[in-house]
């Protein structure tokens, strides 16, 4: 995945080939927001423009930009994974949800 960052914020890039343009996403927002360009120059500059009018319109509206985040989502695997995993974690003494989270962390840092 294609991402670019902007002050914190992040979005997700993706060639638009109807359009012959880039489209930016910005991902983790309370509503969305997107953005073009013909180079990774403009649309960083448009990436900053579209943050700004977002921003703007949440300080107006009283409503927080970012998604809240609790640190806990549910996850449904195979029974047969979830003996395995418990199995692993177990032999390493650890939690699941430790052994989940080293795994997470190796996937969005790699």
């Amino acid at each position: 995945m294609n991402v670019m960052t902007v002050d914190g914020y992040h979005a997700k890039i993706e060639y638009d080939e109807e359009l012959d343009l880039f489209r930016g996403e910005i991902l983790g927002l309370n509503g969305g927001a997107d953005f073009y360009g013909k180079n990774p120059t403009e649309l960083r500059t448009e990436f900053k423009k579209s943050l700004q009018v977002f921003l703007e319109v949440c300080a107006e509206k009283g409503i927080e930009p970012k998604k809240h985040f609790s640190g806990k989502f549910n996850l449904r695997i195979p029974p047969e994974l979830h003996e395995q995993l418990a199995i692993a974690a177990q032999a390493e003494g650890k939690s699941i949800n430790m052994l989940a989270q080293e795994a997470l962390r190796t996937r969005v840092t790699s």
